[in-house]
């Protein structure tokens, strides 16, 4: 695990040393154990490197026999030792005992599709010197990020934007589009950054660029759900298990110590129990949690950790988001408001100070059906709704009461969002489900400035992965969404922050790209049982061994009590940040209709909680990179 950055030279001038050395050093918190540099006359590599697999001899960059294929790699290589035999076998000598030098190896023998060998998360640049060409790869399933940017016949490259922004003379131009998009959905999709000249790597994507500047992106890997297996529901569970278990075993290779994040949903307690089988000692375990019990599921944790016999750590998370915000922003170079971000910034924090690696549960919603909007795309599916215009079903959800009862509150807040969606065809479905600020919401509060700049439908994002699904059921299809879409951009991007900032190294047996391969071939309803019962196959595959308060227990989010804090707890922050002078000056919103939701929100009448939230975190974004008035 690392952080890796890089320079191709265009002019055929040489690279400028310390500026690379710059753009490396702020990538300190990725990798502190050491660095590593390579140059070329037009090439140069850097990297911070944190190191978990072969200690001693696992320098990078890595380079093979002749040194003509040179690499840097963030991430792991999981069947490294299986692909090092075989690789031996055709007389290929490693001098390291590190993943990372089979990938060079397999370029030998295979060439660029030595990608489709690996099985790991990865995010690595290669130069081939004989061809005079540069690699840059990601993941399948887009766990490792790698940013790039051409500028002044040069292509920058990085880990994090702010190690590419390390070399720039200026701020590159944002892009209004990007905020578009993120107050949409709280994170900005790939290809784009917010800034204009700074893009994002597509996740089981490569680019090869010449030394001319040409290049080409091309896609190595798809999930296709539209080829079904002829296999009995018994034997799918069998081959789920034995593919999680092998997944897990994969991931438990480390020379350093290991644990396991714990929530107590079905997820990451099945890893957690297969970590358990298959390992000497105990599983040290680390959970999070919040005084406000609907929030909190440290008392299932509790039940597992107890079950499987661990080493448990709790933490207790409380609303001090006026230390913690700006820093994770700086973090996370981009707006980002996942809300679940600061919990997962904290139990990362805690579990560095025991190990080096944790395993988590994430990709288990996205393979097994898991959230709530499957359920509700299943029911609308039942029935012809949009024969009725939406506004009708708008009416009928602003007649439901806001309740204080905090559980009846939940459930009609699901229920008003399901309704809202109802009149809309099955693609816009979707993205009401999803979106936080609708194009009328946002339509209301931006300035004349960002109407007149800001000319995209943001829905077309989820509305045309929809039509260009490799499934014809419509569930396969919302898998087909998430799996691209608000898997990749979202959660993998708060997980990978929220533990690189803390130089942890998190694993995802969910996220094993066979196990992917598999749930894609088999029916949706053996996932979602009767439209209701989410993850029905996982839970019969695993229900002689997970106690039975979890295979029992509903679905619950990873989130905070956000709506609650903001107005109690952080209301004079909120108007601290968003009724400022500063906050109005940008020149992107309408500030009395800023002010008008916020104090909706204060009253009680709407709960815009994570709208005001998203605000603040553009807010806070713009003083930290484009103000340069918070540092760190």
């Amino acid at each position: 695990m690392c952080g890796i950055c890089g320079i191709v030279n265009f002019n055929t001038l040489s690279i400028d040393q310390q500026k690379l050395k710059k753009m490396c050093a702020v990538l300190f918190h990725r990798g502190p154990d050491e660095e590593g540099f390579y140059f070329d006359s037009q090439v140069g590599f850097g990297m911070r490197r944190l190191a978990i697999i072969d200690l001693i001899t696992g320098h990078q960059p890595i380079h093979n026999e002749e040194q003509t294929v040179w690499i840097i790699c963030n991430g792991e290589i999981y069947n490294f030792l299986e692909l090092r035999k075989e690789l031996e076998i055709k007389h290929h000598k490693f001098y390291t005992n590190t993943d990372v030098e089979v990938i060079v190896h397999l370029y030998e023998e295979y060439g660029i599709n030595c990608v489709n060998y690996l099985r790991g998360m990865f995010a690595f640049a290669l130069w081939d010197k004989k061809i005079k060409k540069l690699f840059l790869v990601r993941d399948r399933i887009g766990k490792k990020p790698l940013f790039y940017c051409f500028r002044n016949g040069m292509l920058l490259f990085a880990s994090e934007i702010k190690s590419i922004l390390e070399y720039l003379d200026s701020t590159p131009e944002i892009n209004l589009n990007a905020i578009d998009y993120f107050l949409t959905y709280q994170y900005i999709p790939q290809p784009i950054t917010i800034f204009k000249d700074i893009y994002k790597l597509p996740a089981a994507s490569y680019m090869v660029c010449d030394m001319k500047g040409n290049y080409q992106i091309k896609k190595y890997w798809e999930v296709d759900f539209r080829k079904k297996l002829n296999i009995s529901f018994e034997d799918a569970k069998y081959k789920i298990k034995q593919i999680l278990t092998e997944a897990t075993r994969l991931r438990l290779i480390s020379d350093v110590p290991i644990g396991a994040f714990l929530s107590g949903g079905h997820d990451s307690s099945i890893i957690v129990g297969l970590m358990a089988e298959n390992l000497q000692q105990k599983v040290k375990t680390f959970s999070v949690g919040f005084k406000e019990q609907n929030f909190s599921e440290l008392r299932y944790a509790r039940i597992v950790a107890k079950h499987f016999g661990t080493e448990h750590t709790e933490i207790i998370v409380e609303p001090n988001m006026v230390e913690i915000l700006p820093k994770l922003v700086w973090f996370y170079d981009q707006p980002f408001a996942d809300t679940s971000m600061i919990p997962s910034y904290y139990v990362s924090n805690v579990t560095r100070k025991y190990v080096k690696v944790a395993l988590n549960g994430d990709g288990g919603d996205e393979n097994f059906c898991g959230y709530l909007r499957y359920q509700a795309m299943k029911l609308a599916s039942l029935f012809p709704f949009e024969v009725f215009d939406s506004s009708l079903y708008v009416t009928l959800s602003k007649l439901i009461p806001n309740l204080k009862v905090s559980f009846i509150k939940n459930k009609l807040r699901y229920f008003k969002r399901f309704l809202t969606a109802l009149g809309y065809p099955t693609p816009t479905r979707q993205v009401i489900w999803h979106c936080f600020f609708t194009n009328e919401l946002k339509n209301f509060i931006y300035s004349r400035y960002m109407k007149e700049n800001v000319k995209q439908n943001v829905y077309n994002y989820l509305i045309d992965t929809y039509y260009k699904a490799k499934a014809y059921d419509i569930i396969d299809k919302i898998s087909y969404i998430d799996i691209n879409t608000y898997l990749p951009e979202d959660l993998l991007v708060k997980m990978d922050i929220a533990s690189m900032a803390n130089s942890l190294e998190a694993r995802s047996p969910f996220l094993d790209h066979v196990l992917f391969e598999f749930t894609a071939q088999i029916p949706s309803n053996w996932k979602l049982k009767y439209g209701f019962k989410t993850k029905y196959i996982l839970k019969e595959a695993f229900k002689n061994f997970l106690p039975k308060e979890i295979i029992k227990r509903p679905k619950q989010g990873f989130g905070l009590p956000i709506s609650k804090w903001l107005k109690e707890d952080l209301k004079e922050y909120v108007k601290d940040i968003l009724f400022s002078e500063k906050f109005a000056k940008r020149g992107l919103f309408e500030q009395k209709k800023v002010e008008f939701l916020v104090n909706r929100h204060f009253s009680g009448k709407e709960d815009h909680g994570y709208r005001i939230f998203a605000l603040i975190v553009l807010e806070l974004w713009f003083r930290v990179y484009i103000d340069k008035e918070i540092k760190f």
